[in-house]
């Protein structure tokens, strides 16, 4: 899953992003409580991803570091896990509490948390019949 994120691409290869893995439970249950709604998940998460950014490195930091999230979210799908992206850039004392957990230094920005367990439940696949197909425009808008 780190490899697929260290692959992903960012502007001009800057590559921004540092990855934080969290194994500790008694961290993960604090960070369950770094928002005040969706970050639940993590009381009973196995692990969890701290994606951490240098956004002196580039004016795309914010974007490079979500495609890496992505990456990590795809990459834990794709080995059988379930894994939730839990936004804590701007976001309440979120940040400050990640940071403080994980000893993240003062000049990097935390933009999320990704958890990472065993679903307990399955989500319906997309009815493919309601897609919001007329939001795809050929040509212009």
């Amino acid at each position: 899953m780190l490899r697929c994120a260290l692959m992903a691409p960012s502007s001009k290869r800057t590559n921004p992003w540092e990855f934080i893995v969290v194994r500790d439970e008694a961290k993960l249950r604090q960070m369950a409580g770094c928002r005040t709604y969706g970050s639940q998940m993590f009381d009973t998460a196995m692990a969890g991803i701290v994606v951490a950014l240098d956004t002196s490195l580039s004016d795309a930091w914010m974007a490079d570091g979500a495609i890496a999230a992505e990456h990590l979210l795809l990459a834990a799908e794709e080995q059988g896990l379930g894994a939730c992206w839990c936004h804590v850039y701007c976001r309440e004392a979120s940040e400050e509490l990640i940071k403080r957990l994980c000893d993240i230094p003062e000049d990097k920005t935390v933009l999320c948390v990704i958890s990472l367990g065993y679903k307990d439940e399955e989500r319906k696949d997309y009815d493919l019949a309601k897609l919001k197909y007329e939001k795809i425009h050929n040509e212009k808008y």
